[in-house]
């Protein structure tokens, strides 16, 4: 039996689905139906309003939220930098310097003068002090050495260090003269001018009075024209004794008497491995003073080195100024580099860091590399097959190399002028 259907009769509504969980909810407007609201903006659709848990897991509007962590690594590494690169070790890094013509620093009289086409080399070392920061960077490179500061300074205080290298240095400059020129036959007269301060010692009464390249010419009104006469009249003093030196400031100018009083002190010298001792008991508290000589030159000859201090271009400048005032062909035509101190008698004498030099003459294409016998072993301490390598103790041999190389260098000379020759007092 079937029932009976109305074809007129609207249709039914399709029954509401009974949700799974929770009660009941009206249907809403859904999104995008709803009539359009001015205050959209948007094609006059209603986005659709997330649940109240969906706010809560988004962030407040306008506000990011961002990470602290990586800005607080790079403060405390660049904390970390600023502090360890004001640590000083008890260290000095000699690195290779620079290979360089001494000619440039040379000045000669024009109508003495002769052009020099393969000018001598002078060779330095970098010097500078190891920070906590800079130790391990040091420490992994090959041609670098690490020295103890003692070892360096041989007891001068660092802050004396400058004035001492640039006293060495003009001392070096004026014996590099007076070597070339009596070697070429001039005669260059000395007059003994007193004692030259190379350094004073922190603490002790000198050091607030007496400076680096100072010069005291007499003690209580008694000539000391000598370090062995300056020396020898103090051991008449002894602690709590004013005693009255005149000094020359700077080595020039006229002697200004000044008082000191000398005081029992103990100090530091600091030059073993460890930075502490040897220990000295000093009532003065001057370090190791030298002679100065003045010179009488028969005509102006310049030496100017800049940037460098110390002796070690003693030989370099020698050869320098022998080419520039005969013929400019010592070398004879190779790329010859010396270092070595001179004096003002021909001697070459020791210098230090020639393992870092070596490097630096080799790369400046140097064939030719004259160094002090006690250097030797280091600068031959690497194979270095385009360079030689020489031991010179005197200008004689260091000339006679450079012969053998080419180089046209006249024979040591009988003095050109008669005039006298003061003799150095003690």
């Amino acid at each position: 039996m079937t029932e009976d259907h109305d074809p007129t009769a609207p249709p039914a509504p399709p029954p509401t689905p009974t949700p799974l969980h929770g009660p009941s909810v009206p249907p809403g407007p859904t999104a995008g139906t709803g009539p359009r609201d001015p205050g959209d903006g948007v094609g006059g659709t209603r986005p659709a309003v997330p649940s109240g848990r969906e706010l809560r897991s988004l962030p407040p509007a306008g506000r990011t939220r961002r990470r602290w962590w990586p800005w607080l690594i790079v403060v405390v590494v660049a904390l970390a930098v600023i502090v360890t690169s004001r640590i000083d070790l008890d260290y000095y890094a000699l690195e290779p310097g620079t290979a360089q013509s001494v000619q440039q620093f040379i000045t000669v009289p024009a109508d003495r003068a002769h052009p020099v086409s393969h000018p001598v080399l002078l060779t330095d070392v970098e010097i500078g002090r190891v920070t906590a920061l800079s130790y391990l960077y040091f420490r992994l490179q090959s041609d670098t050495a690490l020295e103890q500061v003692g070892t360096v300074t041989g007891g001068t205080p660092p802050s004396q260090l400058g004035a001492q290298g640039a006293l060495e240095m003009s001392q070096a400059e004026v014996d590099a003269k007076v070597a070339a020129l009596r070697h070429l036959g001039y005669k260059v007269p000395a007059t003994a001018a007193g004692a030259v301060i190379t350094g004073t010692l922190a603490g002790t009464p000198a050091y607030p009075v007496l400076a680096v390249g100072d010069v005291v010419t007499a003690v209580d009104g008694t000539p000391t024209l000598s370090a062995s006469a300056f020396v020898t009249a103090l051991h008449r003093y002894h602690s709590g004794q004013t005693v009255t030196l005149a000094i020359r400031k700077g080595g020039t100018g006229p002697s200004q008497p000044t008082p000191i009083t000398l005081k029992t002190t103990i100090v530091n010298l600091g030059y073993n491995t460890n930075g502490q001792g040897p220990y000295a008991t000093v009532d003065l508290g001057i370090i190791d003073p030298e002679d100065q000589v003045d010179y009488t030159f028969p005509f102006d000859v310049s030496i100017n080195v800049t940037n460098i201090g110390g002796p070690s271009a003693g030989l370099a400048m020698t050869l320098g100024v022998i080419d520039a005032l005969d013929g400019g062909s010592v070398t004879g035509g190779h790329t010859v580099a010396a270092t070595g101190t001179m004096d003002a008698q021909g001697d070459v004498g020791d210098v230090g860091g020639v393992a870092q030099k070596t490097v630096a003459v080799e790369r400046a294409g140097a064939t030719v590399f004259l160094v002090p016998p006690q250097e030797y072993k280091a600068a031959m301490s690497e194979d270095r097959p385009g360079l030689k390598v020489y031991k010179v103790s005197t200008l004689d041999q260091a000339l006679a190399v450079l012969a053998a190389y080419g180089g046209s260098v006249r024979p040591a000379s009988p003095p050109k002028s008669t005039a006298p020759t003061s003799t150095l007092a003690g």
